[in-house]
């Protein structure tokens, strides 16, 4: 049985523990300290590779089943998707970039997520004849029609992304300029949206902490290779190893069991919507963490994206 309101409530936590990724990883790098940076590649892969070490000794601790022959493929995208292609992509681009002019493009997130939701049940539609429920969307049978959603849902869909992008382009406080940077960024939303959706799949049928611990492990013959080919050669900061810590055991690991669990209790389509609250969920951490807290804009412009999300997704 789904639980949609507590899947939405889900969501909102696992975004709120998912706020605190790019301020943690731009600090984890050393600001640009030469001296005492993780370089991205580091950042990415070992994360990953921390997450799949929890991971490991949970599926032994639950004695977990193997996935399946048909679940192989999605736990495989969601691998690439999820704990590879997007991470990397961000910490590429906050090298050189602000983590509000990231938040530029993350902020097309929530919007692709659905939009890949939609994707996906209309091509099941189309693959099993019209009004055939849609796994991707419900993990059970439902109208098709009700998993692409409703006028009203996407044009506050559209509105709720086009806000946040305005915000965060405010709040870099200087023009904005596409860069190859903001390229690399795009691509990995594009690859963490379908991701998304693909984990969410297999979610109902081995649960959402066997199968974050799936994708974490599947990249293992990627991730421990470049792990150990990156290690840092300096010493770095007992504070750079915490920030990682975090990165790896909830950003990677933990968060991830709320965030599966609420797409599949909510659907992808409605869920992804909380993805839009993540930069004021960044900026209300930054206040104890960095001593900065929320201007009344920033309040009215979270309020404003709230009501959106209420009203697009209201059955």
């Amino acid at each position: 049985m789904r639980h949609p309101a507590a899947g939405m409530a889900l969501g909102v936590l696992a975004v709120a523990l998912f706020g605190a990724t790019l301020p943690i990883t731009r600090w984890t790098m050393g600001q640009g300290d030469a001296g005492s940076a993780l370089s991205p590649l580091f950042i990415t892969f070992s994360r990953v590779v921390l997450a799949a070490a929890v991971s490991a000794l949970c599926l032994l601790a639950l004695r977990a089943r193997w996935p399946t022959r048909d679940e192989w493929g999605p736990l495989a995208v969601a691998a690439a998707g999820n704990a590879v292609l997007y991470p990397l992509s961000l910490a590429l681009a906050l090298r050189e970039q602000s983590a509000a002019h990231v938040a530029v493009i993350t902020a097309l997130l929530p919007l692709a997520t659905a939009a890949a939701a939609a994707v996906a049940t209309m091509s099941l539609t189309l693959r099993h004849g019209t009004g055939t429920g849609s796994g991707a969307e419900h993990g059970t049978s439902a109208p098709s029609s009700a998993s692409r959603g409703h006028r009203r849902f996407w044009l506050c869909a559209v509105t709720s992304a086009a806000l946040v992008a305005w915000f965060s382009l405010r709040r870099s406080g200087q023009p904005f300029t596409l860069v190859a940077d903001d390229l690399i960024v795009a691509g990995g939303v594009l690859a963490a949206s379908v991701g998304y959706v693909q984990g969410a799949k297999v979610t109902r049928a081995m649960g959402a902490e066997r199968a974050i611990c799936w994708v974490t492990l599947l990249t293992l013959p990627v991730s421990l290779p470049i792990t150990l080919a990156t290690w840092p050669a300096a010493p770095v900061p007992v504070s750079a190893w915490v920030g990682l810590g975090y990165l790896g055991l909830v950003s990677m690991w933990a968060a991830f069991f709320a965030w599966y669990r609420a797409l599949d209790w909510g659907g992808p389509l409605k869920v992804s919507q909380t993805q839009a609250f993540q930069p004021f969920f960044s900026i209300a951490l930054a206040w104890p963490l960095l001593g900065e807290p929320p201007d009344a804009p920033t309040l009215a412009f979270a309020a404003a994206v709230v009501a959106l999300v209420v009203v697009g997704t209201r059955r």
